[in-house]
């Protein structure tokens, strides 16, 4: 079921971007989380992830916050109870969505009217950016060497927009940044922006 089919998703405001495929882990211990993770558990439904601007992740007082108006569905994979009020929980990022409207119910928990965002078209990268394929590649294999596995399997290469996305994951560049690249409706473009940067850095030819 789409977006665009429900009434109203619920959201989890982040000092993250989430991606489209993107594995997301979380520690959820405040009550309106707690809930949330029930409700979708029990209905087997999402929830929207969306990239805080200003305010705290953890309800402090009357603090506002303000976040993007746009962001990605988190599909629940696991939820793990290891000690009582605390979840460890996964998810997988799947379709980008637009927010239309909001509300905020008693207890801070945020709902939004949404309409979905496309999917990226499936475009192969040109040969002018193999080298970031590789790149990536590479970079995948240094950190399973360290022990760390930041992407879900199964990896695709051949998939411009799946490349960009687990870049722009990993790159040291600001939320505001990553929120932008996320947005952006064509794969080759996202992926050729990160291929610019890895460049200025040094890291591709």
């Amino acid at each position: 079921m789409r977006v665009t089919d429900r009434n109203e998703l619920p959201l989890f405001p982040l000092q993250a971007v989430l991606f489209p495929g993107g594995l997301l882990n979380l520690k959820v211990f405040e009550a309106r989380y707690l809930d949330l993770v029930a409700t979708c558990l029990r209905e087997t439904r999402p929830f929207g992830v969306v990239a805080l601007r200003s305010g705290p992740e953890v309800k402090r007082g009357d603090t506002a916050v303000s976040f993007a108006t746009s962001g990605v569905l988190a599909e629940l994979l696991d939820v793990d109870s290891a000690q009582p009020g605390i979840l460890q929980v996964r998810c997988r990022g799947t379709e980008r969505f637009e927010i239309t409207a909001t509300r905020q119910q008693p207890d801070g928990l945020w709902l939004a009217a949404t309409r979905a965002l496309p999917d990226d078209e499936a475009a192969a990268p040109t040969q002018a950016l193999l080298e970031t394929v590789r790149g990536l590649a590479n970079a995948i294999a240094s950190l399973k060497s360290q022990g760390a596995e930041p992407f879900l399997q199964p990896f695709h290469f051949e998939d411009a927009g799946w490349v960009a996305n687990r870049w722009c994951e990993i790159l040291p560049i600001s939320l505001a940044a990553k929120q932008k690249l996320m947005e952006l409706p064509d794969p080759l473009v996202r992926l050729q922006l990160v291929h610019e940067f890895l460049r200025g850095k040094g890291v591709v030819k």
